[in-house]
């Protein structure tokens, strides 16, 4: 009998503007749709000024049967940018969350969240990392040290890493997580670089994994979706 698996996805959704220009949330949500996950971690999911807005309206996502994990405040869909969502009437539970201040001269957090689900218990962290490498090397540490900390369950890395290169210098900096193959999935249009990441802590691994090319992802937005397939070690 094989084991049960739960399908994970990452996906920068710049703001919900295509690159047709035009600002369209709903779109988003038929992206994410057919990506066919249970849990999804956006990056740039607020609007860029103060109060930050969600950018994918609350009441967008509730339409589609999705719950967003409580991390905004004033309207915003989560901090700094990210924003977990989940399918509701899955058998999937949210247990705990929270945030990862991360360091550098822009201002850049993570979002975490702990979920017990059909392959057992797991928390996500999802990221936007800086756009230098001086700064992305030291948020991933500060990734690492958190996540050495939660030893209760596994953990899945997922978001933006800004590193064009396909063996960022950082990955050595995480000999614990294993970091899935990347795929180019920027510029959507025509993916040239591996913007977007996925890492496995001991306690999961990846049964299949993939960007999602499907239209109308190639114009939803400027990165491709990525996702995996998860099962119990």
């Amino acid at each position: 009998m094989s084991k049960p698996m739960l399908r994970l996805a990452s996906y920068n959704i710049q703001k919900c503007i295509g690159l047709d220009l035009r600002r369209k949330p709903r779109r988003i949500l038929q992206v994410i749709e057919q990506i066919g996950a249970q849990i999804v971690l956006l990056q740039e999911a607020d609007k860029r000024l103060a109060p930050r807005p969600a950018a994918l309206p609350h009441f967008v996502v509730n339409e589609a049967g999705w719950q967003a994990v409580d991390l905004g405040g004033a309207g915003s869909l989560g901090w700094h940018g990210n924003a977990i969502l989940w399918k509701g009437g899955l058998g999937i539970e949210l247990t705990g969350q929270g945030h990862l201040p991360l360091p550098g001269l822009e201002p850049r957090g993570g979002v975490w969240a702990s979920f017990r689900t059909q392959i057992g218990e797991f928390r996500v962290l999802g990221v936007h990392l800086g756009l230098t490498g001086g700064a992305r090397r030291e948020q991933v540490l500060k990734m690492v040290q958190h996540s050495r900390d939660w030893t209760d369950m596994p953990v899945v890395w997922a978001g933006d890493f800004n590193d064009w290169a396909r063996q960022p210098s950082f990955l050595s900096l995480a000999p614990e997580m294993q970091f899935l193959p990347a795929k180019p999935s920027f510029p959507s249009i025509r993916p040239l670089a591996p913007l977007d990441r996925i890492a496995l802590s001991k306690g999961l691994k990846a049964a299949r994994t993939d960007v999602h090319l499907a239209q109308p992802a190639h114009i939803a937005s400027d990165h491709l979706p990525v996702w995996v397939d998860l099962k119990a070690e």
